[in-house]
């Protein structure tokens, strides 16, 4: 089903849609992470990655909880989006042979990802706001901050070290 499939009829349609996008991008990064974290060497970054797993897993819970709200069924729809991006990644990743280099890799990639899952949260937040659900809402709205949050520690952490040492 493409992004605007014939059964997106209705604003609150394309919420759903939108919704099972996210569930799906959410499990799919939760399958990606442990391979992230087996990958860096970095350990600070290591560690990230395994608590932005731990994190994930939360984000999954709170989109179910969503779809109960809603009355929708929790139900993934393909999203080439995340899939392009997590691919990308890994070919990246398996061309890099020096762990610090590899470790801005996926510094960068980790960024892409939270970058797709902060736009597919703020859509979702005001969706839900525009349709008078800000109970839905205020539950995207805690993955979104996450999310956020999560970009800014990978910006400080590759500004901070991981870009200098990948650059020695």
């Amino acid at each position: 089903m493409g992004f605007f499939a014939k059964d997106i009829k209705s604003m609150d349609d394309l919420f759903v849609h939108t919704l099972q996008d996210i569930y799906y991008a959410e499990k799919k990064i939760a399958k990606a992470l442990p391979d992230m974290v087996k990958k860096a060497s970095n350990a600070e970054l290591k560690k990230g990655f395994e608590t932005h797993l731990g994190e994930t897993q939360n984000h999954i819970a709170r989109v179910e909880e969503v779809f109960r709200m809603h009355g929708a069924q929790a139900k993934a729809v393909e999203c080439p989006a995340i899939d392009g991006i997590i691919e990308e990644a890994e070919e990246i990743a398996g061309d890099v042979d020096d762990p610090r280099v590899l470790d801005a890799a996926l510094i960068a990639a980790g960024q892409a990802v939270e970058h797709y899952e902060m736009t597919r949260y703020g859509t979702l937040v005001a969706w839900a706001k525009e349709l008078g659900r800000d109970d839905c809402a205020k539950v995207l709205q805690q993955n979104l901050d996450e999310e956020k949050a999560t970009d800014q520690k990978l910006t400080k952490l590759a500004v901070g070290t991981v870009n200098m040492q990948a650059a020695e």
